[in-house]
């Protein structure tokens, strides 16, 4: 394995292990998050142009479009694809509010570490609370980097789903 491979698993295994045990968490709460977030880029990139012609074609493929009916078959269309083009979007805005949560977990775990070297040393060991103030202060910043990451992402994942919607609805014309 190359040294720069070595040394770059070296300092992330240091940053784990400073940052204590709720790292592990955030960091499995943002691979989750990234995992839907780039599932819903590849969606629209994709899979969603093909279920959107499928759609239109349904609707184009109908000889009569002005009725009663006609609306409800339209209307249950545009549902069925605001539900495919939303899907994941409530989860992913859960676990973008979950990070900066895990990491004030984080802060308050370090906290209890520094509070108990405390009441061991006197506070006479300051080696020993700069540990537990670090096991405190990285997994707030993990998490806040984290949920920012996310939230940008989830900014244009939310535009693009909108944008979307609208078009699909627009597309579905009732001009006979």
């Amino acid at each position: 394995m190359p040294i720069f491979l070595l040394d770059a698993l070296e300092a992330i295994s240091n940053f784990f292990d400073s940052g204590g045990p709720v790292l592990y968490l955030i960091a499995g709460l943002t691979f989750v998050m990234w995992l839907l977030l780039l599932e819903r880029g590849w969606f629209y990139l994709g899979p969603y142009k093909r279920y959107s012609a499928n759609i239109i074609s349904q609707w184009e493929g109908r000889q009569e479009r002005s009725s009663w009916f006609a609306h409800a078959i339209r209307d249950k269309l545009i549902s069925e694809t605001r539900i495919a083009i939303n899907e994941n979007l409530a989860l992913i805005k859960v676990l973008i509010a979950l990070c900066p949560l895990f990491g004030l977990l984080g802060t308050v775990t370090g906290m209890i570490e520094v509070f108990t070297v405390l009441s061991i040393t006197g506070g006479g060991d300051a080696k020993s609370m700069a540990g537990g103030v670090s096991r405190a202060t990285i997994p707030t910043m993990a998490g806040m980097v984290a949920a920012l990451s996310g939230v940008f992402a989830n900014i244009y994942i939310s535009q693009k789903a909108s944008r979307e919607s609208e078009l699909i609805e627009e597309q579905l014309t009732m001009d006979h």
